[in-house]
């Protein structure tokens, strides 16, 4: 630890170099909205090193050289019009600046993307307009599907949200909406996701390399921002669709000072189903409901409060026999403050649930089997801006798990028992710090780190098991007693150099470390799924990547490209043994196996971001691969979402100011399965045989989808459009597993 501490601080100290700069600072916002702008561009035209972006709360911080007697300010975001500031040699240090929105009817279609010469990350980032464009299943816009659509992110399967990112599992991506983590964000069985996309203001998805800030994942982190409401005037709008419908309201709480946003969206299948007379159907359940709130209000010059909360929730039934509900319900507290011209804070108080039931109702038997997840996290985060080539973010967070990890309640004529497994209690914190230096004009580096510490902590009774899964030991401890501390310290770097031509090569390397980790038996997210937190016999999972790209631009920026080549190699990895039982089994750690993985790909992108046509083609090759003793004799076999070729293309054409015209085409290989490979009878029983984990492959799929936006009359006060999709034009009949 010392000498992480050590290298970081010598490394500070040399390039930290002060300069005869005036630092002023403020925040840009929609001039329509008041809505607080996210990655707005701001630069001195006569200084090429004095240029910044606006962070997640709009605010941007910029040392201005005081050697000239005038300067101009340029700000400037995809979908608004640039405004130029003049300064003159006693400018002032603050400055909120109103950014007028483009007029759609004198704009080419664009397709925004975060600028790959700012951004050393290279997050990926989808803007809203494109999200609306690309068509998905039912017609519902939604933002995990179209983020599959990107190199390196694999489906789960036909319809399903679930995601995997560079050989991950689908529990290995973490999911923030407003800061407080998701952990099932899928309505219908997969078939949407959880996000009302009328309510997303901003999307960022990060590739196993991720800055310091984030935690608590191996594969990805996707991050996502809700609108903050209009400050201007009150708007209501909505949308009618075949299986859902949106309602939105928006306005200010004191003009251009606070405002406030709702938005709700529910299906109704299960209303039609009452129409039918027959008992049988009009008594089934089949609907989910989503509803986002959020305000915020302005004290002062200097902070800034939010209030956001999401509540989401699926229920399943086929009348008294079996019932199936699950769901999320989050709340965010965050206050901003600005010290200084240089300093900018955030601290958030964020509280996540998420629980399922299923019932089920047999003879005499009524049955409820339920899990839930419950966390109270406080998080504060610094943003330093020491001048133009020199960034400092920090902070720390805490969270507290509260995991009920399975539960079998029963009625006294019931010819099973109950059966309440222990809560799994546990503490996660983490303290990080990364410097993000620029050292020329042509090379930028960021490096940092993230300790975490993880406890795992009373009451309970702790089990200790063998290789084979036998019970060795035993220890109980009291309420709020520490069992078990794991202790990870994870580096991260990014190096860019920049060519002449603003093409940028990027090395990139990280660890990530994961306490929570879910138990599954197939291959989508499910609303069954159990979380259960690392014990004495489950460690944490530990995942480093290697990434080395290219990434440039065409044509003025009319086409964008990149290529970008990784390897990950992954410890403590989880599967299961042959016909493992993972649902209220209070041995469940007896049926876990533990190993390596690694996994490694040649992600290819290429998009046009302007003109009457957009969109882009992106290409991934790519192997997951798992050795855990106990399976396959100890070789490596492919993981389940292993899948060797994915090809996505995706086209947008404004036809007319209109006509909007869409489609999509998605091919993959087959990903990885275990059949069995024989049968035989055992008295008079018929048992499978299985010979190796993942042998065999399902076959390749591919599909097409067209979908068209008419853009109805636009007046002062109204707006609206309709928009049609067709899933799988030429009907392929795709295989799942």
């Amino acid at each position: 630890m010392k000498k992480y501490i050590l290298l970081f601080l010598w490394l500070f100290s040399g390039t930290i170099i002060f300069a005869q700069n005036k630092t002023i600072n403020g925040t840009i916002k929609s001039a329509s909205s008041g809505e607080l702008l996210i990655g707005v561009q701001v630069s001195v035209l006569e200084a090429a090193q004095a240029s910044t972006t606006t962070n997640a709360y709009g605010f941007f911080s910029l040392s201005i050289p005081v050697w000239k007697d005038s300067l101009h300010l340029l700000v400037s975001m995809e979908g608004f019009q640039n405004d130029t500031i003049y300064l003159d040699k006693n400018f002032p240090r603050e400055y909120n600046i109103v950014l007028v929105e483009s007029s759609r009817e004198l704009q080419e279609v664009v397709v925004t993307a975060k600028k790959t010469t700012k951004d050393i990350w290279a997050a990926s980032k989808l803007s809203t307009d494109e999200i609306s464009s690309v068509p998905v299943i039912f017609g519902e816009k939604d933002i995990l599907k179209t983020l599959q659509l990107l190199p390196g992110i694999k489906s789960a399967g036909d319809g399903n949200s679930g995601f995997y990112v560079r050989g991950g599992g689908a529990d290995q991506n973490l999911i923030l909406l407003d800061e407080a983590p998701i952990y099932n964000a899928t309505h219908l069985l997969g078939f949407f996701s959880t996000f009302n996309s009328d309510a997303i203001k901003d999307v960022n998805v990060y590739k196993g390399n991720m800055p310091a800030q984030y935690g608590g994942r191996l594969s990805s982190v996707l991050d996502l921002r809700t609108n903050d409401g209009n400050a201007t005037k009150t708007q209501l709008s909505g949308g009618i669709g075949i299986i859902s419908s949106r309602l939105n309201l928006e306005g200010p709480i004191v003009k251009d000072k606070g405002a406030f946003s709702i938005h709700a969206r529910r299906t109704y299948a299960d209303l039609f189903l009452k129409l039918s007379k027959d008992s049988s159907v009009n008594r089934n359940k089949l609907n989910f409901y989503d509803l986002n709130a959020k305000a915020n209000y302005q004290l002062g010059e200097k902070n800034r409060l939010y209030l956001s909360a999401y509540n989401g929730r699926d229920n399943l039934g086929f009348g008294d026999n079996f019932g199936l509900d699950w769901g999320n319900t989050v709340l965010s507290f965050r206050w901003n403050h600005i010290y200084n011209s240089s300093l900018f804070s955030n601290t958030s108080l964020l509280y996540s649930y998420y629980d399922y039931l299923v019932r089920i109702q047999s003879g005499n038997n009524d049955i409820d089997v339920g899990s839930s997840i419950r966390d109270f996290s406080l998080r504060n985060e610094w943003q330093w801006h020491v001048n133009n080539n020199n960034k400092l973010n920090f902070g720390f967070s805490t969270i507290r798990h509260d995991i009920a990890p399975g539960s079998v309640q029963t009625n006294e004529n019931s010819s099973f028992n109950t059966q309440i497994l222990e809560k799994k209690k546990s503490l996660e914190s983490a303290l990080w710090v990364s410097h993000d230096w620029k050292m020329s004009n042509s090379w930028q580096l960021v490096y940092g780190a993230r300790l975490s510490m993880f406890n795992v902590l009373g009451p309970g009774t702790f089990y200790q098991y063998d290789t084979n899964g036998d019970e060795t030991d035993s220890s109980v401890f009291a309420s709020g007693k520490i069992a078990k501390t794991y202790l990870n310290v994870e580096p991260r770097i990014a190096l860019s150099y920049q060519r002449p031509n603003k093409d940028f090569v990027r090395f990139s390397y990280s660890r990530n470390t994961q306490n929570l980790h879910l138990l599954s038996n197939s291959t989508a997210a499910n609303p069954t799924d159990v979380w259960v937190p690392s014990s004495l016999n489950i460690k944490p999972e530990i995942g480093d990547q290697l990434a080395l790209g290219y990434f440039g631009e065409l044509s003025n920026g009319v086409f964008e490209y990149s290529s970008e080549v990784y390897y990950r190699w992954m410890q403590n990895q989880i599967d299961y043994k042959n016909g493992a039982e993972i649902i209220a089994n209070k041995d469940v750690e007896s049926e876990l196996l533990y190993g390596k993985g690694r996994a490694y790909g040649w992600e290819n992108y290429f998009k046009k971001k302007k003109g009457r046509l957009t969109g882009w083609i992106s290409y991934t090759l790519s192997r997951t691969e798992r050795r855990l003793d106990g399976v396959n004799s100890g070789n490596w076999y492919p993981a389940r979402q292993d899948r060797t070729h994915e090809v996505s293309v995706v086209a947008m054409y404004q036809l007319s100011p209109k006509w909007m015209l869409s489609g999509t085409w998605v091919y993959y290989t087959g990903n990885a399965v275990t059949f069995p490979s024989g049968k035989y009878v055992v008295g008079e029983i018929l048992v499978n045989y299985y010979s190796e984990r993942n042998g065999y492959r399902m076959p390749a799929y591919h599909r097409l989808d067209f979908g068209a936006t008419l853009q109805g009359k636009k007046t002062s006060k109204y707006e609206s459009s309709w928009t049609f999709s067709l899933f799988n034009v030429y009907g392929r009949e795709n295989a799942t597993a």
